[in-house]
């Protein structure tokens, strides 16, 4: 078996330092590479973890301003319908009393008004 020019070359080459010095150059670059890598998954790891933290705060926090403007509005909606009923019944104390006072009045009164209704109804 013969070695021929190309591997008689290539075996100059790799015997050569600056061949040697050339490749652990290389196997440094690989190295950093490898390590510059393993650092970029940390710091993304780190972002997505602070990114979901904030989110969940966030999250909270709009829930909170939710529950309490609905506590708000069904509080005021609770005064408002106890205000309606109180109107209400302070008509409904009115009424009686005036029908008390003048019945004849009032009976006098329920027919006109009957009667508007009734014209305005058949219109």
């Amino acid at each position: 078996m013969s070695v021929t020019n190309g591997e008689a070359g290539m075996r100059n080459i790799t015997d050569n330092p600056a061949y040697e010095r050339l490749e652990k150059d290389v196997m440094a670059v690989k190295n950093d590479i490898a390590a510059l890598a393993g650092q970029m998954t940390d710091a993304i790891n780190s972002f997505a973890g602070t990114a979901k933290k904030q989110a969940k705060h966030g999250y909270k926090q709009a829930r909170a301003q939710v529950d309490s403007a609905v506590d708000d509005v069904t509080e005021r909606g609770g005064a408002i319908v106890d205000a309606a009923q109180d109107a209400a019944y302070s008509i409904e104390e009115t009424l009686e009393d005036a029908i008390a006072e003048r019945p004849l009045a009032s009976v006098g009164l329920a027919l006109g008004l009957g009667f508007l209704i009734g014209v305005t109804w058949r219109r």
